[in-house]
């Protein structure tokens, strides 16, 4: 199998949510282009606008006209967050601020999901958050005048370093989120934009709000967990090359990157520029002869999203592949340590699964069998891309979940491979 050409992945989906949130709780007509059209920050479109948000339906402009925290409104039924873990954990630190009650309510895989993780910071700032099963959704949050809280993470979450960032700001109180190691950091990048005075040292960041965010105007760049699956078809590929222009270049995304270039992966990456406070470039890619490598625990929070796909590139890889230290996993859309390594073994692949990792032993014979989704649009994507590779056979239960993230996914590949 040949690749050749230039794919521009769809937007970033996690500055695609901030971006809405953040417009809605500045003052003005914030312009956001290129903002990804996907299921989950459609249910954050949704969900700011059940709360009084002016957002017009999602296009590649949208003007979100944010009025500030206090002009939102208690909403008149449940807060329908699908999928989305962003949009339910973020939206739940906004919510916190808010002198009403809301309810949050999601599928039943995000009502599987962990919120006992952002409701305890948030019922120390004076929230008042009750999770209905203990853990996981519906979560009812009773907002009001929160205080300041300098508050440590259990484990590195930029989705609850964000609920604890978003709600000192909708509350006008200074916070202070200490993580075990550095997370993603896009809502410091457009707090700051947006005039918060946000200051970062290691893993502490320290938030004091304005009295009134101003509007923003961003371009979105292309998302690198989307690039990532690009990225390893180039690399698992016979022969030939991707470009993969306007990727974010954020160093807290960047790490599938950096662990594909350690298996002998011919991949660089050029920085042209920044939008909104984030480096933006392009990312070339070749096929290559790639090797085992050991992923630990100070590698995951850069490329936790990619984690699937890069056990799929070590199925193909000389050699065995350790990933330990990510036990996050277990907790995403599904658990997807035990779900890669079931449907790496499905088809064929030598696999041992451990409480916070596998080792994948890469190996040359044809791939051929069923893969189960569980309605995980990264399990999806991720054995997709073997799925091109010539000589295997892999049938994807659920095709159509990819629309979670990147809906054009099966379209973008068959044209890197020349429409094969």
């Amino acid at each position: 199998m040949r690749v050749a050409g230039a794919v521009r992945v769809p937007g970033d989906k996690s500055i695609s949510h901030r971006a809405l949130i953040v417009g809605a709780l500045a003052h003005g007509r914030s312009m956001v282009r290129d903002i990804l059209r996907s299921d989950d920050v459609e249910h954050t479109a949704g969900v700011l606008r059940a709360l009084g948000v002016k957002i017009p339906p999602l296009a590649r402009e949208v003007v979100v006209s944010g009025r500030g925290p206090d002009a939102l409104t208690k909403p008149l039924t449940p807060l329908d967050c699908g999928n989305s873990g962003t949009t339910a954990r973020l939206v739940a630190g906004v919510c916190a601020s808010r002198p009403f009650a809301s309810r949050l309510v999601g599928d039943a895989s995000l009502s599987r999901r962990p919120m006992r993780r952002i409701a305890d910071p948030l019922r120390a700032m004076g929230a008042r958050v009750e999770l209905e099963r203990g853990d996981g959704l519906p979560m009812d949050v009773e907002g009001g005048a929160l205080h300041a809280i300098n508050w440590a993470t259990e484990t590195a979450s930029a989705q609850v370093k964000s609920a604890i960032l978003l709600a000192g700001t909708a509350a006008r109180v200074p916070v202070v989120v200490k993580e075990p190691t550095r997370s993603r950091d896009h809502t410091e990048r457009m707090l700051r934009a947006a005039g918060a005075e946000v200051d970062v040292i290691a893993s502490v960041v320290r938030l004091e709000p304005p009295e009134r965010l101003h509007a923003v105007a961003l371009t979105v760049p292309a998302d690198p967990s989307s690039a990532a699956f690009l990225c390893a078809l180039a690399a698992l590929a016979d022969s030939g090359g991707l470009s993969l222009p306007q990727v974010c270049l954020n160093p807290t995304r960047t790490g599938f990157f950096r662990a594909l270039q350690r298996m002998g992966a011919r991949l660089e990456m050029h920085g042209g520029g920044e939008q909104a406070g984030e480096e933006v470039g392009e990312i070339f890619c070749w096929s290559s002869a790639l090797h085992a490598i050991r992923v630990d625990a100070a590698d995951i929070p850069a490329m936790i999203d990619e984690l699937p796909v890069l056990a799929c590139v070590a199925a193909r890889a000389e050699g065995t592949t350790t990933i330990r230290g990510a036990g996050e996993l277990r907790v995403k859309e599904s658990d997807r340590i035990a779900t890669v390594a079931a449907n790496l073994r499905a088809i064929g692949v030598e696999v041992a699964e451990y409480s916070d990792g596998m080792d994948v032993t890469g190996m040359k014979k044809p791939l051929e069998g069923r893969v189960v989704t569980r309605g995980d649009h990264r399990i999806a994507m991720a054995f997709g891309v073997l799925g091109r590779l010539d000589g295997n056979r892999i049938e994807i239960d659920d095709p159509a979940c990819v629309s979670v993230s990147y809906p054009d996914f099966w379209d973008d590949i068959r044209r890197a491979t020349g429409g094969q």
